[in-house]
C-alpha cells in the first residue's frame, strides 16, 4: 500500500467520532444541554477538517508527491551516477523518491505499480517489439507492440492465466541467452491491480514509442503521460538524454511536451541507432 494511502487511512482512524449518546429521562433541560454540546463538537470537528484541508496550514492532505525509479537494467547495464543524479533532479523537484533494483522487478512488481500510487516513474528497462498472437490475446494477429523485460526467470507453469492470454511471455536478450518474463499492452490494460493517478510515466528502454499501443494503454490506466523513445536506442545515450529531460521538466518547470521537444533538439538522435524521444499524452 502507497504512503499516500496509508496515511490517508490512519487520517481516517483518527477522525472517527463516536454518535452522541440520547438523552434519558431527566427533562428538557438535560436534552437542550446534550443538544448543545453535540452543536458544540460538531462545530468543532468541522473547524479541525477545515484547517487540515487548507492548503494556507501546512501542504496538501495526501503528502508529498512520490516517485519511483525502476531500474531494471541495473542487472545488465548498471549505471549508479544516473540513478543518483534522477534522484537528487526528482528531490529538488518535491519528490520523495523510491528506487527499485534489478531484482525487484518481476511480474507481480509490474502488476501492483499503479497501485504504489506514484506521481512520477522512471523506468529504465529493457523492452522491445513483437507482434500480437491474435484474437482474444495481447493485439490482432500481426500488430506490432511493445514488451517490457522484467527479471524473472522465465517459467511456463507460472502465471499460466496471463500467458494463455498473451499478456506476459519470455522474452531474451539475444538468441540463446536466459530467458526472461516480460509484459505486453495486454497485461497494462487487464492485468494491473488498480490505476494510476495522472502519473507522469519516463520509459527509458528501446521502442517505447516505435508502437504506441502500449503508451495507450498506461495513458488508459490513468497515467497523464508517456515518454520514451521511437525505435532501439543506446543505454548511456538515453541515460544521459534523461537525465537532461527531468532537469527541463522538474527544475525549469517545462511541461512534457516542451521539456521533450527541447531535449530532443539539444540530444538529437542516438548516433547508434537512430532513435529520437517522443511522447504520448492524457487528452484530459
Amino acid at each position: 500500500m502507497s504512503r499516500k494511502k496509508e496515511r490517508d487511512r490512519t487520517e481516517e482512524g483518527k477522525g472517527g467520532t463516536r454518535g452522541p449518546e440520547r438523552a434519558g429521562r431527566g427533562g428538557r433541560l438535560r436534552r437542550a444541554a446534550a443538544v448543545a454540546a453535540g452543536l458544540v463538537l460538531v462545530a468543532g470537528l468541522v473547524a479541525v477538517a477545515l484547517l487540515a484541508w487548507n492548503p494556507g496550514a501546512g501542504g496538501s492532505p495526501s503528502g508529498p508527491k512520490t516517485a519511483a525509479i525502476v531500474d531494471q537494467l541495473n542487472l545488465t547495464a548498471p549505471n549508479p551516477d544516473f540513478v543518483t543524479a534522477a534522484t537528487k533532479l526528482l528531490e529538488k523537484g518535491g519528490y520523495s523518491v523510491d528506487y527499485y533494483s534489478g531484482e525487484d522487478v518481476t511480474v507481480d512488481f509490474y502488476r501492483s505499480l499503479p497501485e504504489r500510487d506514484y506521481d512520477f516513474v522512471v523506468l529504465r528497462a529493457h523492452s522491445g517489439l513483437y507482434r500480437g498472437i491474435g484474437p482474444g490475446g495481447d493485439g490482432e494477429s500481426g500488430d506490432t507492440l511493445l514488451a517490457l523485460f522484467t527479471n524473472e526467470a522465465y517459467d511456463q507453469y507460472k502465471y499460466f492465466e496471463d500467458q494463455d492470454a498473451g499478456n506476459i511471455g519470455k522474452a531474451f536478450y539475444r538468441e540463446g541467452g536466459e530467458e526472461l518474463f516480460a509484459i505486453g499492452q495486454g497485461f497494462v490494460a487487464s492485468s494491473m491491480r488498480g490505476r494510476f493517478d495522472n502519473t507522469t510515466i519516463v520509459m527509458m528502454g528501446c521502442d517505447g514509442l516505435g508502437s504506441t499501443r502500449t503508451a495507450e494503454a498506461f495513458i488508459a490506466k490513468g497515467a497523464k503521460a508517456f515518454v520514451s523513445w521511437s525505435q532501439q536506442v543506446s543505454a548511456s545515450f538515453t541515460d544521459a538524454a534523461t537525465e537532461r529531460l527531468l532537469q527541463k521538466m522538474l527544475i525549469e518547470g517545462l511541461s512534457t511536451s516542451d521539456a521533450v521537444e527541447q531535449t530532443a533538439a539539444e540530444v538529437g538522435a542516438d548516433p547508434v541507432y537512430g532513435a529520437e524521444l517522443r511522447f504520448l499524452e492524457s487528452g484530459d
